[in-house]
């Protein structure tokens, strides 16, 4: 069988030594265009067979996938954050399988899942990364937990292993239509001017062995955007970046880690120095709003409120509820921060905020 791996090496190479300019962008575009099939191809090699204490069921009101190296102290976490034991140890490797643990956090359930370490070569299968990464694919949040001691090092590995496994954090799908044709060969329409010419565009659908297509761009992309979107499986998730051991690094180690890894956070899951405040990111990251529901000539249920991402419409809570709750909508009166005045009418389409109180009423 052919060596994918061996082949994605060469041509990185390749890319390493040329220079990006007017003259190369299409040469380089063909590059990345083989790249990605031949990742594509050695990802869909290693799909067989299963692998133990790797699929979790997903529970509560959102996943969040903790990911990081062995021994940055995900398990202590993950026991910080949740009222789950997983096995702690001071050497790599405690973790071997998915430990699923629940967070509450201002009526919330959020399942967190503590991952083996993942290390470099791991979207290539090292240690056990591709089914590490089959879980982060399904996860609503990622996580990112560094060492204050090595915090540009692993994030850097850990960002590559993820983009090469075909997962876009912190950034939207970008919108690119591709409609293919049976002829008239390659039509491209732009609303944004791009970086790369029409040649480049071209080159690249033909490595895709697409010859007839409509192709419409309403985004600024690059060469790596746009082979995402030939693709289409790609995952774009949030994620937030995490300096964990702030107790064990000096005032001017944890100042350098912040500053060249972009953290949003530094805290210590051993001691429990800014876990509240993780926890509350977490929630905020996940959109999550409370929405207080009530019957009519009833008091509101304030002590569980119902969760719901934002932006979240009136429609958007009777679908959860039920789906006759939608079929059978008559009206609505909403009191708190969307509403004009406490108790206004308003109809299946309203955006509700959070801690609104809402009775819904039906035909």
């Amino acid at each position: 069988m052919p060596d994918y791996n061996d082949q994605i090496k060469d041509l990185e190479e390749e890319l390493k030594n040329t220079k990006y300019n007017k003259r190369t962008q299409h040469h380089v575009g063909l590059v990345k265009a083989k790249i990605a099939k031949l990742r594509d191809k050695e990802q869909s090699r290693g799909k067989g067979g299963s692998h133990e204490g790797f699929a979790v069921k997903r529970s509560g009101n959102a996943t969040v996938a903790l990911l990081g190296f062995p021994s940055v102290g995900k398990s202590t976490l993950l026991n910080a954050l949740t009222n789950q034991e997983s096995r702690i140890g001071a050497y790599a490797f405690t973790t071997l399988t998915v430990v699923p643990g629940v967070m509450e956090h201002k009526g919330a359930r959020i399942q967190i899942l503590d991952l083996p370490g993942i290390i470099k070569g791991a979207s290539a299968g090292a240690g056990r990364g591709r089914e590490v990464i089959s879980v982060l694919r399904q996860a609503d949040l990622i996580l990112i937990v560094l060492d204050p001691k090595e915090a540009k090092n692993q994030l850097n590995v850990l960002k590559k292993e993820i983009y090469d496994a075909g997962i876009r954090i912190n950034s939207e799908k970008p919108d690119v239509k591709i409609k293919k044709d049976s002829k008239g060969g390659i039509v491209i329409y732009k609303t944004v001017k791009l970086d790369m010419d029409d040649d480049t565009i071209k080159g690249i659908l033909r490595e895709f062995r697409i010859s007839n297509a409509t192709i419409v761009i309403r985004d600024k992309v690059d060469v790596d955007q746009f082979i995402d979107c030939i693709e289409g499986n790609k995952i774009y998730t949030q994620a937030l970046i995490a300096i964990n051991k702030l107790d064990l690094a000096s005032a001017e180690e944890l100042k350098r880690a912040v500053k060249v890894s972009g953290a949003d956070i530094a805290f210590s899951a051993s001691t429990g120095t800014n876990v509240s405040d993780l926890k509350e990111m977490i929630f905020s990251s996940l959109r999550f709003i409370r929405i207080y529901l009530k019957e009519a000539q009833k008091k509101a249920d304030m002590e569980i409120p119902l969760i719901v991402r934002s932006p979240c419409t009136v429609r958007d809570v009777c679908h959860k509820l039920h789906r006759d709750f939608e079929r059978n909508f008559k009206v609505a009166r909403v009191w708190g921060r969307s509403a004009k005045f406490p108790g206004q009418k308003v109809n299946i389409n309203h955006s509700l905020k959070d801690k609104d109180v809402l009775e819904i009423q039906l035909n």
